[in-house]
This record gives C-alpha cells, structure tokens and sequence, in this order.
C-alpha cells in the first residue's frame, strides 16, 4: 500500500516586526514564519513539505498557482493587516471554500481573511504586558490536543480575553487563562464551505511562543487536522435535480439566463 502524499504546507508571515524592533529580530532572527516552519516540520517530519512567504513578497506570495498546490495555509500577522491586498484575500477566500485548511495564529484573529471568514469583527480584550497563560485541553479527544501537556504553561505571553467577537466554534479544544482572571477560547474549529480552520491564540511577537516545544506540536497537529479528505478541491455548487433522477445533480447557472 502506498504512503499518502506529503501535507504541502504554506506559512504565511507579515515579517514586519523581525525587521523594524532590534527584540523581535534577537528572538525570531530567520523571522516568525520560519520558526513556525521549523516547528511544523520537526513534529511532522516526512508527512510535510513546506515553503514560506511573506506580506512583502510579490501578491504576498499567496499566487493562484501557489494557493493551487497548497493543502494548508499557515497564517501570521499583526501590524499591517490593511496592507493586504483584497484581491489576494478573495482568492484565497475562495480556495479555503473550495477545501484548503487554513490555521490562524494569534493576531492573524484581525486579519482580513479570517474576520472574512467568520463574518463579525473578531474583536477581544487585551493587554501588551508580559503575563503567564495557562492553556488549558477541554476536547482531550481531539486530534489536535494530542500529545500536550494539559495545562500547557506560557511563561511569557501577552493577555487575550473575553469577549472574543467570533461566531460559535464547531469545536473548542482549549481555554487558556491568565494572571489578571481572564479567560479566553484559545483554540477553536470552524468549517467554511468545504474548508476546515483552526485558530490558535499563543505567540505573540515579544515573546519567544513559537519556540515553546508544546505550541509548536499543537500548530503541528493542527496542521494535520486541517488537510482536506476530499480527492480534489472544488468549490460547493448548487445543483439542480430532476423527478426520477435523484442521484444525479444537473449544473445551475442562475435564475436569470444570459442574453445567449
């Protein structure tokens, strides 16, 4: 029997940050998006291939014929989240309908595809201090909760809290809390056309997150989870049926017809 083909993984990063505050560079010096890459791929090992791109890169590096050969968009950004262009976040939009598994990471929860997605403001409470966070499992059973200690320990995270502006997750894997007494769903699933996402709260760019060995196995197995069963990618469709010819769907064009 034949191994399945590798996960052809795509980390997105906004790479401003590493290049503008001397901290940021000293704790991510190959950038955000590699440290994440390196993560992915020490918990997955052969069942991946990866790549990297970066908001400045041309179209973002998120071309048609890249988001083509993509099974899973990995997705990081903070401070230029107006910076992207609305055509590439139409596309993309588009593949993840169409079956692309998309992670979100922390700040990505402002971003243009992902508030997109979830149709609300995705707004929370914060607060830019260091503070510890515990991660806490409420879905054991979960495909993406394997393998983490539970509570997962931050030393060194910035405060998310409630009210997180999101639609009801499909699934909530984790809660974490925080010194101050807030709480916050910190790992969620949603399912958007024939598209399923998984956001992730941890890692903030002050602080060393996308090292912490336990995050990185959960963006790992969430990677993982993500990846779409469907043989290939395709958009849902309306299809139109017959009386006696249940099982076989007909092409719909709309109910106004072209001039033609």
């Amino acid at each position: 029997m034949s191994s399945p083909e590798p996960i052809r993984v795509l980390i997105w990063g906004e790479n401003r940050h590493e290049q503008i505050e001397e901290h940021v560079a000293a704790i991510y010096p190959d950038g955000m998006h590699t440290t994440i890459q390196q993560g992915i791929e020490e918990n997955l090992g052969s069942t991946v291939t990866t790549e990297t791109v970066t908001l400045d890169d041309p179209e973002h590096g998120l071309t048609e014929e890249r988001l083509a050969r993509t099974d899973v968009l990995v997705w990081w950004g903070h401070a230029a989240h107006g910076e992207v262009s609305d055509e590439v976040v139409e596309r993309v939009h588009q593949h993840v309908l169409s079956g692309m598994g998309l992670v979100v990471l922390h700040s990505g929860h402002w971003s243009k595809i992902f508030t997109r997605l979830m149709g609300t403001t995705c707004t929370l409470r914060w607060r830019s201090e260091q503070d510890r966070e515990l991660v806490w499992t409420v879905n054991p059973t979960h495909p993406i909760a394997q393998g983490v200690p539970n509570p997962i320990i931050i030393a060194q995270q910035e405060m998310y809290g409630e009210t997180f502006d999101i639609p009801a997750p499909d699934e909530l894997i984790f809660i974490s809390s925080f010194t101050g007494g807030e709480v916050f769903r910190s790992g969620c699933t949603f399912r958007r056309g024939h598209g399923k996402i998984f956001y992730f709260s941890p890692g903030d760019q002050d602080f060393p997150v996308y090292h912490h060995r336990d995050v990185r196995r959960v963006i790992a197995n969430g990677v993982a989870w993500v990846r779409s069963d469907l043989p290939e990618r395709a958009i849902p469709t309306l299809l139109r049926y017959e009386t006696e010819d249940f099982y076989h769907g007909h092409g719909y064009g709309g109910p106004i017809k072209d001039a033609e």
